[in-house]
């Protein structure tokens, strides 16, 4: 636990909360005021921009509030500012944004909550502003790319679904395996078109339509692996409520699939009041939940917690995504018994945790 951020409880919490819209547009205002003539140009709708990011900004406070480790919310003001200085948009106001969301919560807030929240503000802004000359985090957990991916990639980015479809064919018509294809050809290409859309070189659209296509392609290529027996083990898959990034998690119930296991894929942001009565109906032997954001942690101890008194035992949880892989010491602190990097780790994990029964 960092000592300089302590956490909140859940009361504190809950103001908290109910105070960040009001910080957003307090916030948002008092730069229109102090910079008309940055903000005036762009009219109205950059008003409302400047609000939904410092929202976000907050969003992303949340888990150091909760966990009391400032890192992640570090990396994402890192990463905006990356994102910011691409499109030739100053990034100065990041740390300004955080000094005046401090002084927000000092005043609106009770003096000790008030305090631990500007604290972990000001503990951000200071980590930030310190800087750091090497890659984001995110872009060192590349898994190896394929001599493949880069004909994939263009691909991709053209829109061309049968070209991609092709290398994927001609990849299996080689032995290869669909798990190691999704490893090493699709995954690190999603991730270098997303630093590609970091540094302005491709649009969103692009980035939609090459998800679209490796998520085809992906189908594709399960429809022609051969199924193995069932080794009686079920496994459910969720992306966490507020998670809408289900391609990676596709990718893990592909590897349970091709492994034996029975898998009920729930796909992207499931909402946890809907996630535990289905696990209730259909008890699986294991749980593997998928986190993007620091801030969607909290809903993993959640839904732990919500399993807590299955019966006769509740399913193991696993948990993975970009948010654990980042910053996997935080798994001890969400009540999982494990965690993994990818699809492949994913059912080692699972399977070293589960016994084998029949159905």
């Amino acid at each position: 636990m960092d000592a300089a951020t302590p956490p909140l409880d859940a009361s504190a919490l809950r103001r908290f909360d109910a105070l960040v819209s009001d910080a957003a547009r307090a916030v948002s205002g008092r730069f229109f005021a102090e910079h008309p003539a940055v903000y005036a140009a762009r009219g109205e709708r950059a008003r409302e921009a400047c609000r939904e990011d410092l929202a976000f900004h907050l969003e992303f406070l949340r888990p150091v509030l909760v966990f009391g480790f400032a890192q992640p919310m570090v990396e994402y003001l890192r990463w905006l500012g990356g994102v910011l200085a691409a499109r030739d948009v100053a990034s100065e106001h990041l740390a300004v944004s955080l000094e005046w969301l401090a002084e927000f919560f000092l005043a609106g807030m009770e003096t000790g909550e008030g305090k631990i929240v500007a604290a972990a503000l000001r503990r951000v802004r200071e980590e930030y502003l310190r800087g750091d000359d090497g890659e984001p985090a995110i872009y060192g957990l590349m898994p190896a790319r394929a001599p493949e991916a880069d004909p994939f990639e263009k691909a991709l980015l053209d829109g061309d679904r049968r070209l991609a479809g092709s290398i994927l064919d001609d990849w299996l018509d080689r032995g290869a395996g669909l798990v190691d294809a999704e490893l090493h050809v699709i995954q690190p290409t999603l991730y270098r078109i997303g630093q590609r859309w970091q540094g302005n070189e491709v649009s969103v659209a692009q980035e939609h339509v090459a998800t679209a296509i490796s998520q085809s392609v992906m189908t594709q290529g399960l429809l022609r692996s051969l199924m193995p027996a069932g080794n009686g083990r079920r496994v459910a898959l969720a992306c966490v409520e507020g998670n809408d990034h289900a391609v990676g998690l596709q990718m893990v119930a592909d590897a349970f699939q091709l492994s034996g296991w029975d898998v009920d894929f729930l796909g992207a942001n499931v909402p946890t009041r809907a996630l535990i009565p289905h696990l209730r109906r259909r008890p699986p032997d294991l749980v593997g939940l998928s986190t993007s954001f620091a801030q969607q942690l909290p809903k993993v101890r959640e839904i732990v917690a919500g399993l807590a008194d299955f019966e006769p035992l509740r399913p193991a949880v696993i948990v993975g995504g970009l948010a654990i892989n980042q910053f996997s010491h935080l798994a001890g602190m969400l009540g999982v018994d494990g965690w993994a990097p990818d699809a492949l780790s994913a059912v080692g994990v699972g399977t070293g945790l589960t016994p084998k029964r029949s159905r």
